[in-house]
């Protein structure tokens, strides 16, 4: 089965168990997976269809997998990556002694995959982010990037390449022509640009939002209207500066998902690396999140001896420490920090999760929340 086949398989699925909300969006992403104006029109025509009819559930599942199946019979080009899209090796930013530095830093990124950044405020992030991006010049190291071999100029770079900070900039004119001057730029025929500018907008849902202007947005549409823009110019690769800074949880995790889905496009995959504070919903749909930590570099691979040999649990609970410790004496419990509000208990290798959990609840200990973190980056936040 193709990758193309998985991703139709994947939305039959959302669709037999009336899952129309994340279906409809993964059907516009096979739907623009084809490059092709007739389905592209007809999807744009669903999406209409779709805005004005809120309650008809069947019908729109129905007339979902009527498009649906003639996607599925367009026979899709899948990009294979070979190379890394992205290389950077040791690099050291320095701003003079006894000052901020950042590094070594070596990170390599494929199409295709996500990257999330995490760490503190003040660790080096946006810093990281804007070398990466070309913006900003590094004391030492290499930066390279696969598709700028034969570029002849910065331009060729900043097509391809695309850094979108925390704040973006304010524009004028309705969303929808704004986004079509990007495509005028590009040569594409008018014909053809109000197609892909509506399909564009429909995925990034923006569709009862497209005449509006910048002023009549909220802070987490004109993010959606700056990943549209951007998407239309096809990048390799694409560098977000606290995408999810000015969103509510919902909207966080949607976003998310969205990104995830649009990088791993059949036809052209993206590179993407992300900032962020939501350590855990970043998590979810990196490939690898990298941690700074006073400009010092960490993976969620990475472990040194203690760790590899420990079992971390992250546990809040209005339980007093002494009743933990009572319900953790048959376990070789090593240490319990209170962090943040909550605890942080760290048991030998020989421990499962599970027991823990069970011992919790045959103590009736009132748990908030419990959670595993042997693996993830919030470790090195607690240490």
């Amino acid at each position: 089965m193709t990758k193309h086949q998985q991703r139709v398989a994947e939305v039959y699925h959302f669709f037999d168990n009336k899952d129309t909300v994340l279906g409809f969006r993964k059907l516009l992403d096979c739907a623009i997976d084809t490059q092709d104006m007739s389905i592209y029109k007809e999807a744009i025509d669903l999406t209409d269809w779709k805005e004005t009819h809120n309650h008809a559930i069947d019908e729109l599942i129905e007339k979902s997998k009527n498009l649906l199946a003639k996607i599925e019979k367009v026979q899709v080009k899948e990009h294979i990556s070979e190379h890394s899209v992205l290389r950077a090796k040791d690099i050291v930013k320095s701003y003079g002694s006894n000052r901020f530095s950042l590094g070594p830093v070596s990170v390599e990124i494929n199409k295709g995959q996500v990257y999330g950044l995490v760490g503190e405020n003040g660790n080096g992030k946006t810093t990281l982010l804007r070398i990466l991006a070309n913006e900003i010049s590094f004391n030492d190291g290499s930066l390279n990037y696969s598709f700028n071999e034969n570029s002849k100029n910065d331009y060729d770079l900043r097509t391809k390449l695309v850094y979108i900070p925390q704040r973006t900039e304010k524009w004028y004119g309705s969303l929808k022509d704004n986004l079509k001057f990007v495509l005028s730029n590009h040569g594409v025929s008018p014909e053809e640009n109000e197609i892909r500018t509506l399909m564009m907008i429909a995925r990034l849902g923006l569709w009862n939002y497209k005449h509006l202007k910048w002023s009549e947005l909220s802070s987490g549409y004109k993010m959606r209207f700056e990943l549209a823009r951007i998407l239309l110019r096809k990048p390799e690769i694409l560098l977000l500066d606290e995408p999810l800074a000015n969103l509510d949880v919902l909207a966080q995790q949607v976003i998310l998902e969205d990104l995830k889905s649009i990088a791993n496009s059949v036809n052209h995959p993206i590179a993407l690396i992300l900032s962020s504070q939501q350590l855990y919903e970043v998590e979810k749909i990196s490939d690898k999140v990298i941690f700074l930590k006073n400009g010092k570099y960490k993976d969620n691979s990475d472990a040194n001896g203690e760790e590899e040999s420990q079992l971390i649990i992250e546990i809040d609970t209005n339980e007093s420490r002494d009743k933990l410790l009572e319900v953790f004496k048959d376990f070789k419990l090593e240490k319990l920090n209170f962090n943040g509000g909550v605890y942080v208990a760290y048991f030998s290798t020989e421990t499962q999760f599970y027991e823990v959990i069970s011992a919790l609840g045959n103590a009736k200990a009132e748990i908030i929340y419990i959670r595993n973190i042997s693996s993830s980056t919030r470790r090195f936040f607690v240490n």
